[in-house]
């Protein structure tokens, strides 16, 4: 039997991996090491996390300020 089998699979339903191959022995126990590819997948970030990363001056330290600072606005529109 060969010592390696080297196969290509995709992520199935249930973050799933199937192997098939003709060199595998029913029954026989084996090592399966998932390697991932060099360029991970790109996962979209939390707007939170990607505000932290922006360099100071921050207009509004908190959402409370943000939230006065509309309120004043909108009351600007009513005078």
């Amino acid at each position: 039997m060969d010592s390696a089998v080297h196969i290509k699979t995709k992520v199935l339903p249930g973050s799933k991996i199937e192997v098939t191959s003709s060199s595998l022995v029913e029954g026989e126990q084996v090592e399966v090491i998932v390697v991932f590819p060099t360029k991970p997948h790109k996962r979209r970030r939390h707007m939170l996390d990607i505000l932290e990363t922006t360099p100071p001056p921050r207009v509004f330290k908190t959402a409370e300020d943000a939230d006065r600072h509309l309120e004043g606005q909108r009351e600007s529109w009513d005078r």
